[in-house]
């Protein structure tokens, strides 16, 4: 996948994106006419790339088929696809040889004995959603279709090296680092094979080893941990990072890391023992041009535009977002949550209590956490978002998620998104309470939905949060705001959709919420407008969200610069 930096020099890794023949099979019967062998037939389109920009395909909900041809010099080939939307099935020369579930997350297929030559890749993209769907049906975002992000071929050659998780723990002066590595390798070659394995990170040796794989096998080595002292910590106004280099005799693995410890503590928010207000907005990594696909251009524009507007972090609305906009981040030392795509309501009592959707979350929450473990931007995982957290069952899913984020996710805080937080029965399984409410724009409660019923809601949610015993979590405002047309304007501070009514609302809600001695944060929803169904479910204007603080072409409104205001006031402070 494309980062930042190169991940291999010793691993010979071509580039699948760019042209490749493509076919819409609305009936699903491909398989059957035996497309997997190859296309009979299909129009040219550049990968990355989702079919509902292409005309005639705005609103196709269903099976895309993909076919490159690609010259190699055989051996074993590591298949690596950024993202497919949403089930993907990839057959090499006409032979399966993998599916995958899941929109946002990366996979990997190794295939063995390959000739050197010409070979056909095929590839199913298929988008329908069914019940055991994330998400499910009725979403706030567009259920786009096709290869979203980067496809790459790996030549393995020898011991290679496919993960390699640093793990670390700061003594509580903050100086020194105790390090570990956790690797994951794998014998390309048929034969037995032992290698050199060695690790570092900057000029610091972590792991140096030689060991042994029998023909194809897969083997996790941990490191014993080692003190690096005096460690130049990664913060939001120094963001300093390592390189990690880790190298057999035939294959590399470079990434980048960065030393600093979160905590709550004391109703606050600490970063390397500072503590923080999070200024943030909720991303899309979507454009009504791209989709999904979106270019890391585009992506360096959207930062830019979000620390103009005195963001120092974001949440990545409401998935794993590119592993390069990581890097960025990680760079420019901008915090950021990320979670998996468990959305809203759709999500009935039924499908919480259904094993395979327990199951496919979990699969979502393992992969986010291998590819992203390193990146030390990412301070927050999220479970789910807006779910009924009021149903005993999703109590349960909520405690194997955490667990398993605990044990596996690294120095992050762990959290969901409620939007019942006065019946939600899982924020015991939370470090901080994050909460999505919309007081001024939709009613809850049978409350009058005006701006007062902020004050009345952090006057009873205060109350709440102490008679559960939360009184030492910080509460986030995860979700809050309202739309606005770009260009809809109005002299009457009442006039919904006008760009006065937003901006007089997120300004009322951002001055409360930094003044409740009990809140830590706010996620304004949301940095730009984005695309939704075109369906009645949503039945939104234009049929976009248009709560953005930009419009989808990222031209601001109103409220940007007031936001800009206040966050900037904020942090002076």
């Amino acid at each position: 996948m494309k980062r930042l930096f190169n991940e291999h020099l010793k691993r010979n890794v071509i580039d699948l994106g760019g042209a490749w023949k493509f076919l819409v099979d609305k009936d699903n019967n491909g398989e059957e006419n035996g497309w997997q062998n190859g296309l009979p037939s299909g129009d040219t389109v550049i990968v990355p790339s989702v079919w509902n920009n292409e005309l005639r395909l705005l609103n196709f909900e269903g099976c895309g088929w993909y076919e490159k041809k690609f010259i190699t010099n055989g051996g074993t080939l590591l298949l690596e696809f950024e993202s497919v939307m949403t089930t993907a099935t990839v057959w090499l020369d006409g032979k399966e040889i993998g599916t995958h579930y899941g929109a946002f997350t990366a996979f990997r297929f190794v295939v063995n004995d390959i000739s050197c030559g010409e070979h056909t890749l095929v590839v199913r993209a298929d988008s329908r959603i069914d019940k055991k769907s994330f998400p499910q049906r009725y979403t706030d975002w567009f259920n786009y279709g096709g290869i979203a992000r980067d496809v790459s071929l790996h030549e393995l050659n020898g011991i290679s090296i496919f993960t390699n998780h640093i793990v670390y723990e700061l003594s509580k002066d903050l100086k020194n680092a105790t390090v570990s590595c956790e690797l994951e390798l794998y014998n390309a070659s048929s034969s037995a094979l032992s290698s050199p394995v060695s690790v570092k990170v900057g000029d610091f040796p972590i792991f140096t080893d030689m060991v042994y794989l029998e023909g194809y096998e897969k083997m996790t080595v941990k490191s014993t941990p080692v003190v690096i002292e005096n460690v130049s910590l990664w913060d939001m106004d120094t963001p300093n990072l390592y390189t990690v280099t880790a190298t057999t005799a035939t294959d590399d693995l470079i990434d980048k890391v960065g030393f600093r410890y979160v905590e709550v503590k004391d109703n606050n928010i600490l970063l390397n023992g500072k503590s923080i207000e999070l200024l943030g907005v909720n991303r899309h990594e979507e454009h009504p041009d791209w989709g999904f696909a979106f270019p890391s251009k585009l992506m360096k524009k959207d930062i830019d535009l979000m620390v103009e507007m005195g963001c120092n972090t974001i949440r990545g609305s409401h998935y794993p977002n590119s592993k390069i906009f990581l890097d960025m981040l990680d760079e420019r030392g901008i915090l950021f949550w990320s979670e998996i795509p468990m959305w809203g309501c759709g999500f009935s009592e039924e499908a919480l209590k259904d094993a395979d959707i327990v199951a496919k979350g979990l699969a979502m929450h393992k992969e986010m956490t291998r590819d992203y473990y390193n990146h030390p931007s990412i301070i927050i995982w999220g479970m789910h978002n807006e779910i009924c957290t009021s149903f005993p069952c999703t109590i349960d899913l909520t405690k194997q998620y955490y667990e398993h984020l605990r044990k596996n996710g690294g120095n992050r805080l762990i959290t969901h998104a409620s939007n019942h937080p006065f019946d939600d029965l899982c924020m015991d399984y939370n470090d901080i309470i994050c909460i999505n409410i919309y007081y001024g724009w939709y009613n809850y409660h049978g409350w009058t939905g005006g701006l007062a019923d902020w004050d009345r809601f952090v006057k009873e949610f205060g109350e709440r949060r102490q008679a559960k015993g939360w009184g030492d979590k910080p509460v986030i405002m995860s979700e809050f705001g309202a739309a606005a047309l770009a260009g809809f304007h109005s002299h009457f501070d009442t006039v919904r959709w006008s760009e006065e009514y937003q901006s007089d609302l997120l300004e009322y809600c951002l001055e409360l919420f930094h003044k409740t001695d009990y809140m830590r944060g706010t996620y304004i929803w949301q940095f730009a407008n984005i695309r939704t169904s075109y369906s009645m479910e949503i039945n939104r204007v234009r049929y976009f969200n248009n709560k953005g603080i930009l419009d989808e072409y990222r031209n601001p409104k109103a409220s940007f610069f007031k936001i800009k205001e206040l966050y900037e006031k904020f942090a002076n402070e």
